[in-house]
C-alpha cells in the first residue's frame, strides 16, 4: 500500500500552483493528487515551461506518482487568476479545496493532506471569517491543533501561535500548557514512532525567570505543569532559558522543543532549515503538513519559487502515513 497524499493549490495568485507543477516533475514515494482547477495548473506549467501531463482523476484511482504527470481532482475557481494579483472572487475556491481535502481524509479516501500557502487577508476581505489555515481545518475535523515546525535535526512546537507579544503571558495557562504537552508527547509516539520522546521546554521569561526575579510564570504555571506530567511518565526537561536551550549539547538528546511563543522558537528553526522546514499540525484526527512560507505573490509565475519546503512537507506526510499504513503506529 502506498500513501495517498492530497495536495491543495493554495492561493491561486501566489506560488502554490507553481509549486504543484514543479513538484510533479520529481520522484515521490506516494500516490499524489492535487485538488484544484486543471486549467490553472496547465497554464502555470506552460508559463514555467514545464512539460506536464494533467490527468483528471477519480478520487479512488490509486497509483504511484509518475514524474512529469499530475493527477488532479477538479475544483473550479471563481475567476481566472492573475499572477501576483489577489482576487476576492477566488476566496471560496481556496476554502473549498481545503474543506473538501479535510473531509476526504476523514472519510479515509486519502491518508494525508498537504497544503500550499493561502492568503488570510484576501479571504477576510471577501467577507469570510477566517482566522487561519490551521484553525479552519480544526473547525472541520475536530481536535486540538498544535503547531510544530520540523527541519533536519530539529522539531519546535508552540504553546501559543499567532498572538501579539503583549497577549502571550496571559495565554500561558496550566490548562493550555498541559493540553499542548500531552498532544506533543502523544503524537511524537503515534505519528513519528518515537517510543519515549524527550521534550525540552522553554521558559517564558529571560533566564527562565531567574528564580522569580524576571517573572513568575515559570514558578506559578510552567513548573507545576511539568511536574504533574512527569508523574504521568512524560519525559520533560525544563523550563530552560531559551537563549541556551538551542545549543547542540541540549538538542542532541532531545526529540522536540516546546517554545512558549512564535518568535521564541521559530527564528532558530528557520535559520537552521529554511526552505527545508515543514509545518506539521499535531492534535488532529488527520495527518496535515504544510510549507514553511507564504504565498510569495511577487514570485508567482516567475519560475523562481523553491519547491524544497513542499517536497519536505510531502516527504513528512508520506513518512507518517506509511507508518500508519504498515501498522507501526496507531492513528492519533
Amino acid at each position: 500500500m502506498i500513501p495517498r497524499i492530497l495536495l491543495t493549490t493554495g492561493e491561486p495568485a501566489g506560488i502554490g500552483p507553481d509549486l504543484c507543477v514543479q513538484i510533479a516533475q520529481r520522484e515521490l514515494a506516494c500516490d499524489l493528487t492535487v485538488i484544484g482547477h486543471p486549467p490553472l495548473l496547465a497554464e502555470r506549467a506552460q508559463r514555467l515551461k514545464l512539460n506536464l501531463e494533467i490527468r483528471t482523476s477519480g478520487r479512488d484511482d490509486v497509483r504511484a506518482h509518475q514524474p512529469g504527470s499530475l493527477k488532479v481532482w477538479p475544483t473550479a475557481h471563481g475567476a481566472d487568476p492573475t499572477c501576483g494579483r489577489l482576487n476576492i472572487a477566488n476566496a471560496p475556491y481556496v476554502l473549498e479545496t481545503i474543506s473538501s481535502g479535510v473531509t476526504a481524509c476523514l472519510d479515509g479516501r486519502f491518508d494525508a493532506l498537504v497544503t500550499a500557502p493561502v492568503h488570510k487577508g484576501i479571504i477576510n476581505e471577501a467577507g469570510i471569517a477566517f482566522t487561519g489555515h490551521t484553525e479552519f481545518i480544526a473547525a472541520i475535523s475536530g481536535g486540538y491543533p498544535v503547531m510544530m515546525l520540523a527541519a533536519p535535526g530539529l522539531r519546535v512546537a508552540l504553546a501559543t501561535t499567532h498572538l501579539p507579544l503583549a497577549e502571550v503571558s496571559r495565554n500561558i495557562t496550566r490548562e493550555r500548557l498541559s493540553a499542548v504537552l500531552e498532544i506533543l508527547d502523544r503524537d511524537l509516539v503515534a505519528r513519528f514512532g518515537i517510543p519515549a520522546p524527550r521534550i525540552l521546554v522553554c521558559g517564558l521569561n529571560p533566564h527562565a525567570g531567574e528564580g522569580g526575579h524576571l517573572g513568575r510564570e515559570e514558578i506559578e504555571i510552567i513548573e507545576p505543569v511539568l511536574e504533574n506530567l512527569r508523574q504521568k511518565g512524560i519525559k520533560l526537561f525544563g523550563p530552560l532559558p531559551a537563549d541556551t536551550l538551542f545549543l547542540p549539547k541540549y538538542l542532541e538528546h532531545a526529540d522536540a522543543v516546546l517554545a512558549m511563543y512564535h518568535d521564541q522558537g521559530l527564528p532558530v528553526l528557520k535559520h537552521a532549515g529554511f526552505g527545508r522546514a515543514v509545518n506539521i499540525t499535531l492534535g488532529l484526527p488527520i495527518i496535515r503538513t504544510s510549507v514553511d512560507h507564504g504565498t510569495a505573490l511577487d514570485l508567482a509565475g516567475s519560475g523562481k519559487a523553491d519547491a524544497g519546503s513542499l517536497e519536505a512537507a510531502i516527504d513528512e506526510a508520506v513518512g507518517m502515513a506509511d507508518r500508519m499504513l504498515r501498522g507501526v503506529v496507531e492513528p492519533a
